[in-house]
């Protein structure tokens, strides 16, 4: 017998404009799904029309928190108040510890064609949230891809696979999930989540199902199958493994963390564990000492 996970809640994005005025979908941090511990914020992005991104995100600080921008299309220049400076592009992933505090920008490297990509926040301990700011900056050639059968491949930017393929990124806290799976028509990804992690499945190419079924030697049913198509956030139920049949050519993220626990404040670009610590944030910005 296997724990596996079925769907606990759906949820649809909402339209947003952020930055300097760049269209995009936000699916965690709404109404509908304000965070789901320790992931404070999801946004997708994607346009082939320049108005729709081309204002990027002018310089704005950040504190208490990480940040994850995963490119698929298109590249992001990235420049920030300690001298950093580089450049995502397509397939690259960039995972931002804020700590203590930093001012960033973040602005398209291009002026015409296909943007797309993602942007997740992670929460930090409290522990942590004035660590010093750090980067961990990959392109697509160094992130691996396990190539499962002719129907399942896995791209592992963090976390461990069953089949031990690790990701690159680094994070004691959360011990991170983030996979970007492409699964063709009848394709079935199965694989473990550790048990106490809060988990999300989103949808961006094409339609899956998930199967909830306790025995592996049961001929599956559609009751066990809750379809998950493109545009939807799939909250997991809690359980040890996962399994996921595409019903056409898909894509898909899956990501699952370790829950902190913690009490959140959060106001903008600012999220600490009291008020107090809030209030002390903006004062530091206004006193220019969110540096780096």
């Amino acid at each position: 017998m296997k724990n596996y996970r079925g769907v606990k809640q759906i949820i649809k994005g909402m339209p947003a404009s952020d930055g300097d005025g760049v269209q995009l979908t936000r699916i965690i941090g709404t109404p509908y799904l304000d965070q789901l511990d320790p992931f404070l914020l999801l946004d997708a992005f994607g346009s082939d029309k320049p108005q729709d991104y081309i204002g990027g995100f002018p310089a704005h600080p950040h504190r208490g928190f990480e940040t994850v921008t995963y490119m698929l299309d298109g590249k992001m220049r990235h420049k920030d108040s300690a001298g950093n400076d580089g450049v995502i592009e397509a397939g690259g992933v960039q995972w931002m510890t804020a700590g203590s505090g930093i001012i960033h920008s973040e602005m398209p490297e291009q002026e015409d064609g296909l943007l797309s990509g993602f942007q997740l926040w992670v929460n930090l301990p409290a522990s942590h949230k004035m660590a010093t700011p750090k980067y961990q900056e990959f392109s697509k050639e160094q992130i691996p891809t396990e190539i499962r059968d002719e129907y399942c491949s896995v791209t592992v930017i963090a976390g461990e696979t069953s089949l031990s393929t690790k990701g690159v990124i680094v994070n004691e806290f959360v011990k991170p999930i983030y996979w970007d799976i492409n699964l063709k028509k009848g394709g079935r990804l199965i694989d473990t989540i550790p048990s106490e992690h809060n988990a999300f499945i989103y949808v961006y190419e094409g339609s899956v199902s998930v199967e909830k079924n306790n025995d592996e030697k049961q001929n599956l049913q559609d009751s066990n199958l809750e379809e998950i198509r493109k545009g939807d956030l799939a909250i997991l139920e809690n359980g040890e493994k996962i399994r996921v049949i595409a019903n056409s050519d898909s894509r898909f993220l899956l990501i699952a963390g370790r829950p902190l626990n913690e009490p959140i404040e959060r106001a903008g670009p600012f999220v600490m564990n009291t008020k107090q610590e809030i209030q002390q944030a903006f004062n530091d910005y206004r006193l220019g000492r969110l540096v780096g």
